[in-house]
């Protein structure tokens, strides 16, 4: 597997990642996911909207940042380019085990035994959230597959679509989330704020407590972000939604062509190929972040004036 995700020209590649070939991978992956977002959620201080559970991508996979646990601190990271997990101590001991087919069960109880290794403290909460008729990790003995390759070409996707969202961020001066993995819903999101209260949230997502949903949407929000697969869409597509939905958020028009409003999901999809095979990926995915930002806005009477700016460019300060 070729260790880059650019083209010759230096562009990202978008490369195709049906979902259905690798579903049962993709869940494992997901389930791997909870339990080192699990760990940083354990030992670390809590940040507004659960921002201090997240996972971000690195050059090679997703990356916890350094916990605050241990003696100096611990990073744990998915190598999804040659297929390891791996841990480091800020005092420089390191360990690590490869990915490749095996058991939820098995996957735990490594981890716990490289926590144990790296001097950090192997206890995060034991069951998966936001998903039906979970199971304890440790009790979760079915044996899973490891795709390796269509782990790889996610990666390089999840590259591709975490630099135009973090292109698509600098455009605004209001309150903005970093762009981080959600490892509950396994999806890559960036999220604005109009800087409004918003009604409280009704709660009900599964295995998740309302408690915790209700801060996460304190305030009004126009969020988008990226799935492989699953939560009910078969294949990897955008979403971009609004909470609390305005009148007519519903029925607004929005870019590209191949986009579209869920009912039942209560959000704008985009199908990822769509974007995939447009002569330019980059600006039709932004087209469907800023059409569907516009419609929350415009819709919600966010003062974007006051909110937005140009696009960040590098060596180039803000105007004032």
């Amino acid at each position: 597997m070729a260790r880059t995700s650019l083209d010759r020209s230096g562009a990202p590649v978008w490369p195709d990642i049906p979902y259905e070939p690798w579903r049962e991978t993709c869940s494992a992956l997901h389930l791997y996911t909870q339990m080192i977002g699990k760990y940083r959620l354990a030992r670390t201080p809590w940040v507004n909207h659960s921002w201090h559970a997240t996972l971000y991508v690195n050059a090679c996979g997703f990356t916890t940042g350094v916990v605050p646990d241990g003696p100096c601190g611990v990073e744990l990271s998915f190598d999804l380019i040659d297929h390891a997990l791996v841990g480091v101590a800020a005092g420089g001991r390191s360990a690590r085990f490869g990915l490749g087919p095996m058991s939820v069960a098995d996957f735990h109880e490594r981890l716990l035994g490289l926590l144990r290794f790296l001097d950090a403290t192997p206890v995060f909460h034991g069951r998966p959230n936001e998903l039906p008729d979970p199971v304890r990790f440790a009790e979760d003995r079915a044996e899973r597959p490891y795709d390796a390759e269509a782990v790889t070409r996610f990666f390089q996707a999840a590259l591709a679509v975490d630099r135009v969202l973090k292109r698509f961020r600098t455009a605004y001066l209001g309150k903005v989330s970093p762009v981080h993995l959600f490892w509950g819903s396994f999806d890559l999101a960036v999220t604005r704020f109009s800087g409004r209260l918003a009604p409280p949230h009704p709660g009900g997502i599964p295995h998740l407590p309302d408690s915790v949903t209700r801060e996460a949407y304190s305030h009004e929000v126009s969020s988008a972000g990226f799935w492989p697969g699953g939560s009910g869409v078969d294949y990897p597509a955008f979403y971009s939604y609004a909470y609390p939905a305005p009148d007519g958020f519903a029925k607004a028009r929005v870019s590209p062509g191949a986009a579209f409003y869920d009912e039942m999901l209560g959000e704008f999809l985009l199908p990822y190929d769509a974007v995939r095979r447009a002569r330019d990926p980059e600006a039709a995915l932004m087209s469907f972040l800023e059409s569907t930002y516009r419609a929350a806005a415009d819709l919600g009477g966010w003062d974007r004036a006051a909110l937005e700016c140009a696009v960040g460019e590098p060596g180039r300060p803000r105007p004032m």
